[in-house]
């Protein structure tokens, strides 16, 4: 709007990227502003609201202070209520912010104010009328500038210029005399304890410029910006350009670039400012002659963004001696997470634990970070640890020395049974119950022992394979012996009888075919399950918190229910086929034995299925294991333990006549 104004120092507003900083340096989100009533103020406060809220950090309240709500009770109220324990002041310096310090200095007390670049002089001014500023922050242009006082004129006369705000209150404060303004007048002998004189004589402006630091540098700044531009203008004089003085001079303070010694490159950004360094100060006051103004950082132009704070963890540096805290709620810790309720700021919410698989590593976290599969958080949900690995270990389990030792004895007492029969193949017993058959049948029931260490250990592929196909192979050609064997005893009994058509049945070629077209359909329902879906290591990170469980995943349910489904067919007919031929007269029927074993391997699993569902991870396999063992166990029991009884300890009973 003013091509011709050009700015001695930056816009004060280039000072809110700093303010952010500082607010988040000290983790306060929860701050009020007092500005003053005009439109520089409320401009100010309304954009570094907008500015705050987008970096985290939430205004309270916004007070515009006028000459008529200073001492109004509700202002008291909302400042003390509030849990902002931080207050920014915006706009031009004011007295009526003085008055309302000083009617509320019980309450100021445990505040922290920072104030803006404009504000610098009320450290000359009123350090010794009110708490507020003490303990504050400031931000302050540096004055770099030694000037000799001299070249300010004398005798001028200063009552001319009291129309400038700033003026009237050096006017009152250095020479103690009345201003035009009465409410001013008022307030400065009340707060600041001296008389005021009405004074018409000339007064000393060099006095005034020598005490005024930041003004004189910039009053300084702008006549010799002026005098260079004016010196390049008169060494390029031409007497030719058409245009007039005040139009030239323009261009060349505009395009003006020269070095100071102490202040460094001088020229006008693209916003006709000249650029300048922003140094934040920390005012600590003990008394009217003693206090410090420490530098707690420098921020830089162009982008003024802070170098990093002075360490202020010192008591020295605060009223109650520890760190202010102005929060709405209290900072939520790692392991936990905002919770934001019904209110509109984002600053005042709950706290509430991660979820369960999930961390949050930082302060005030607004979502918690889910944990990769392979880790699980820590009992303070504030980072990820590998998970626990579990499987059914040889080393940590001691069920596997349990299992692995049960299954080693009953495949050494199933290879002495077979060894038994072998030595007495030739009694009347085991010829009576068909030794091939029996032989194959032990040594399936051995291999089914072996079959546990499959399932033992740290799963693999290939064992995850291996397990149910293997042992379901095994286990149909045991049970396919069985139903040979309860066939053959049925076929047996009829071949007694004169003529009987039966008798062609009669051999080794009929056992053997049941138990290779048996057998085949159960290895062709494996060989499809593994070319189709074949089992596979897998690991379960959902049925227990911070484990993971080293598994085998079935890959088809199918096809391992298919398995599980083929034997349960087979020891259902062999059941079926032993239970009629139970009561076929014999001394010695072992359509009887067969009963009972299918009974038993049926119960088993049976009563498996329920225990395998309802449980998780290497317990499930642990039920596997032991349903295995059991039906095994219960054939090998139930139909060799009484041959072998009889072999050892009864051979009057292992003779022809005691067989038929």
């Amino acid at each position: 709007m003013y091509p011709t104004l050009f700015r001695m120092m930056p816009e004060e507003r280039v000072y809110f990227v700093a303010i952010i900083k500082l607010l988040q340096h000290f983790g306060w989100n929860w701050v009020g502003i007092i500005t003053s009533w005009d439109g520089s103020g409320d401009e100010e406060a309304k954009e570094l609201s907008k500015m705050m809220r987008e970096h985290g950090i939430c205004t309270d309240y916004i007070i515009p202070l006028t000459v008529h709500n200073i001492r109004d009770i509700r202002i008291l109220g909302i400042i003390s209520k509030s849990a902002a324990r931080v207050i920014i002041t915006c706009g031009t310096t004011m007295v009526n912010f003085i008055c309302l310090c000083d009617y509320i200095t019980s309450v100021i007390e445990n505040f922290t104010f920072i104030y803006p670049p404009s504000w610098s002089k009320i450290n000359h001014l009123y350090y010794t009328s009110f708490k507020a500023i003490n303990y504050s922050f400031i931000f302050q242009w540096p004055g770099n500038v030694n000037i000799d006082i001299n070249i300010y004129p004398r005798g001028f006369n200063f009552f001319n210029c009291l129309y400038d705000p700033i003026m009237e209150d050096y006017w009152i404060d250095r020479f103690h005399c009345l201003s035009p303004n009465p409410f001013k007048n008022y307030i400065f002998q009340k707060y600041c304890k001296f008389s005021l004189n009405n004074c018409t004589d000339t007064k000393d402006l060099s006095l005034v410029f020598s005490t005024i630091t930041s003004l004189k540098t910039y009053v300084y700044r702008a006549v010799y910006f002026l005098a260079h531009a004016l010196h390049e203008m008169y060494k390029k004089k031409n007497t030719s350009e058409q245009h007039g003085f005040q139009h030239r001079l323009l261009k060349y303070v505009r395009n003006l670039y020269y070095m100071d010694k102490k202040a460094g490159e001088i020229y006008f950004n693209k916003r006709r400012e000249a650029l300048s360094n922003l140094v934040l100060y920390r005012w600590i006051i003990f008394n009217s002659s003693h206090y410090y103004n420490i530098p707690i950082s420098i921020i830089k132009s162009p982008d003024f963004v802070p170098e990093t704070f002075a360490d202020m963890s010192d008591p020295f540096f605060w009223k109650s001696g520890k760190v202010t805290v102005s929060r709405c709620s209290d900072p939520c810790l790692p392991g936990s997470r905002k919770k934001f309720g019904s209110s509109i700021h984002k600053c005042c919410y709950e706290c509430i634990s991660c979820p369960e698989g999930e961390i949050s590593n930082i302060s005030d976290s607004e979502n918690c970070m889910k944990c990769p599969d392979d880790e699980w958080p820590n009992e303070k949900k504030d980072r990820c640890v590998p998970r626990v690995v579990e499987f059914l270990s040889y080393t940590d389990d001691p069920i596997v020395a349990v299992f692995s030792a049960v299954s080693i004895l009953c495949c050494l007492l199933t290879g002495l049974i077979l060894g038994i029969f072998i030595q007495y193949q030739d009694t009347p017993i085991v010829k009576a119950n068909n030794p091939n058959l029996s032989y194959l049948l032990l040594v399936s029931i051995m291999l089914s022992f072996l079959c546990v260490f499959l399932f033992l250990g740290h799963p693999v592929d290939v064992t995850c394979m291996l397990r149910v196909t293997s042992f379901g192979v095994i286990f149909s050609v045991a049970i396919s012996s069985l139903l040979a064997k309860s066939i053959m005893v049925c076929i047996a009994f009829k071949v007694t009888k004169p003529g009987s058509p039966w008798r062609k049945w009669m051999g080794a070629k009929l056992p053997n075919f049941i138990i290779c077209i048996f057998s085949l359909v159960q290895v062709i329902i494996c060989v499809t399950w593994l070319s189709i879906s074949p089992p596979f290591q897998d690991g379960d990170t959902h049925s227990y918190q911070g484990k993971v469980i080293i598994q085998c995943n079935e890959g088809s349910v199918i096809g391992f229910y298919s398995v599980l489904g083929y034997m349960g067919l087979l020891a259902a007919v062999s059941f079926i086929i032993a239970f009629l031929a139970r009561t076929l007269p014999s001394s010695f029927n072992e359509a009887k034995y067969i009963t009972f074993s299918m009974l038993v391997f049926c119960s088993v699993w049976i009563a498996m299925i329920p225990a395998y569902l309802s449980t998780r991870g290497k317990y499930m396999v642990a039920v596997e294991v032991f349903a295995l063992m059991a039906s095994s166990s219960g054939l090998l029991g139930c139909i060799f333990f009484p041959k072998c009884y009889i072999i050892l300890f009864r051979p009057d009973l292992n003779i022809k006549a005691a067989i038929h």
